[in-house]
Formats: structure tokens, sequence, C-alpha cells
């Protein structure tokens, strides 16, 4: 029995339809959470869009003054993409480890939303089973202790019982909740964060991805999250994929890519072209979510190295790491007034591929 022409056609038009309007993996997503994602999806076939770690808590000289940016010192426009970092929310502390007071934090982003821009949340926390920091991985035990189960597996829901404090606070000024990619357990290709790929094994790293999205979800009813899945430098997509934890529970796929020699432009191309791939085949969204590299000795980074490497792949945005508030020792993976590549970037800003604030107001739909 032949299938009638219209239902072909209708059947063709839904599938269309579905490719062309992806969905969170959160089944009850916020209406502002559906439309991020498909706004950054959309945005990535247009352009890239420039993110910076803390653009607008401090700089290389100022800290904590309204409205003020590195980048808009330097280019007269935001980055499109902001980061921002809970480490030491966990703790009960009033700052975060990068000594940003959380209220600033609920307060910028805020602001970040009601610009258009996008917010994106890395947590640095502190290590469960030890007391030390993130960077302690002296135990291979830790992960396995926060799982249903484990010693510290109520230690753990306490840190997130804090974490959902604070994500059940950003609302905007209508009382909708703003919708924040969360980047948790990054880098795990490495091992000098205590939930790396020696410090844990493969089942328990995707069952503490499940425990958490499950938890925050249905335990804390938190739905305006976006979760990306971020690692560190790999080779093969078999590499990037062996510690994906499920569709179901992600939204992005991404990777950290710091600039530390020779081999970066021909490392960043391939992690980029594979990372596009997996994105384009699994309807998430695509990013370099950590960058940065010798910007105060390769004058011509931003232009030759970063965006004529990242130029020709569909990514959502690339964001560089912080600028250390420290007047006195400038350390600063962005741009910042005077610094030696300050016209490379703004040549890197008016190049129509990279996307700032004032572009994503126009591409975004409302």
């Amino acid at each position: 029995m032949k299938t009638p022409l219209s239902l072909l056609l209708i059947c063709c038009f839904s599938m269309a339809t579905m490719a062309i309007k992806p969905f969170p993996s959160d089944p009850k997503a916020t209406p502002e959470a559906v439309k991020l994602i498909r706004n950054m999806m959309a945005s990535q076939h247009k352009g890239l869009m420039f993110g910076h770690q803390d653009a607008m808590a401090y700089g290389t000289k100022w800290y904590s003054e309204e409205g003020r940016s590195d980048v808009k010192d330097v280019c007269g426009d935001y980055p499109a993409i902001c980061g921002w970092e809970l480490g030491h929310l966990e703790l009960g502390t009033v700052y975060s480890l990068d000594s940003v007071y959380f209220d600033r934090i609920i307060s910028g982003i805020k602001k970040v939303d009601a610009m258009g821009g996008v917010n994106t949340i890395s947590w640095h926390f502190t290590n469960p089973l030890t007391g030390g920091t993130a960077w302690d991985v002296k135990s291979n035990k830790t992960v396995a202790s926060i799982l249903p189960g484990g010693e510290k597996h109520e230690l753990y829901k306490q840190y997130l019982d804090k974490i959902a404090v604070f994500m059940l606070s950003l609302k905007t000024d209508k009382g909708k909740f703003i919708p924040v990619i969360f980047r948790p357990f990054h880098e795990h290709t490495g091992s000098w964060f205590w939930w790396g790929k020696n410090l844990c094994t493969i089942d328990d790293y995707k069952a503490l991805w499940r425990f958490t999205v499950n938890y925050l979800r249905d335990t804390k009813n938190i739905h305006h999250l976006l979760y990306a899945y971020s690692t560190d430098r790999f080779t093969t997509e078999a590499e990037y994929l062996e510690r994906f934890p499920g569709n179901d529970l992600i939204d992005q796929v991404s990777f950290d890519l710091y600039d530390r020699g020779a081999d970066y432009p021909a490392t960043l191309a391939n992690c980029a072209k594979l990372v596009s791939k997996i994105a384009a085949d699994k309807g998430k969204i695509g990013a370099v979510s950590e960058a940065g590299g010798p910007i105060a000795k390769n004058t011509e980074w931003w232009t030759k190295v970063l965006l004529e490497t990242l130029r020709p792949y569909h990514l959502a945005y690339v964001l560089v790491w912080r600028n250390t508030y420290n007047p006195k020792r400038i350390m600063a993976f962005g741009p910042y007034k005077d610094c030696p590549s300050e016209q490379d970037f703004i040549r890197f800003y008016n190049d129509p591929k990279t996307l700032f604030m004032k572009d994503v107001k126009k591409i975004f739909k409302k």
C-alpha cells in the first residue's frame, strides 16, 4: 500500500520543523530556556559570539565599577557571553573563590540578561571528601564518595542545595527565571580536578552528572538551566564522547583549550571541527567554553590565531578566561586598554564573523 503524498509532505514538514526548533534536554524547560537554546543554535550559523569570564565584575585595574568592562574599554561594546564562577558558594561564604560577592554576581547576571546577552556559570567547588580545593587530587575516591550510598553523599546534596538557592534567585524584574548555561565537572579529560579522568571511573563520572542534573531538576524544581559538557583537549570523537553522560542531560558540547605552544592552531582546529560535528549530530550547542593565549607577546593572536582557526566552524561562542584584578602585575586573557594586542582585538571585533552584545541584541529572536 502506497503512502499518500499528503502524509509524506506532513511528515517531511514535521521533521524539518523539529530540525529547526531544538528543545532543551529538560522536558520541563522554561520558555526562556527554550528560547535561549534556539537562539544560540541559530546564531552559530551566523557568527561566533565572544565571551569573557567575570567580564563585568572586575578588570586588570578596576574592581566592581558599575557598567565597566575591559572589553568595552577597548572596543566600545560588551562581550555577548559573560562567564561567572560559583566556587565557594557551597561553603556558605559571601564571595566566590575569585573574590566576587555572590549578590554582585546575581545583579550582574540580571544586567547581562536585560541587555540581551548570555550568562554561563562554572563551578570550581571544594573537594567534598578531603575539604581541599577543586585542584586537590590526592584521592581518587571523591566522586564515588558523593554518589548515592557514598560517605559524602549527604554533604554533596547540601552543596547542591546552596546551588539551587542561588539559581532560583535568578529572576527578571517581572519574576521570570533567567536562563543560564551551567558548566560543572569541566576539563575532565585531564586530571587536575578531583573529577578528572584518572580520579574516577567512566561510570562514576556519568553517574555524577546524572545524579546532579536530576537532583536540580526533579528535587529542586529548577528548569531554567542549560547544561554544558566541557572537556579539555582531545584528539578523536570517541575520546571526546567517552564520558558523555547522555543526550537527556546535556544541551551544549564544548571544550577548553589554552594556547601553550606551536601546536595550538592545529589542535584548536581539530577540536573545533569535531565538536561542531558532534553538536550538529546531536542537536546541541557547540562552543569553545574556555580559551586564552599569549596576547601580550603575540600582538596578532586575536585575528591570526583565534579567529582564523575558528572561522570555518559553526560554533556558538568562544569565551576567554578572566582578567585578574591586580594593578601591579597584569594577568589577562582578555583585552584591556593599552594592552599590546589592543588594535588587533579591535580588528577582531570589527570582523563580520565575531558577535558582541550589540550584534546579539539584533539577531536573537524575542
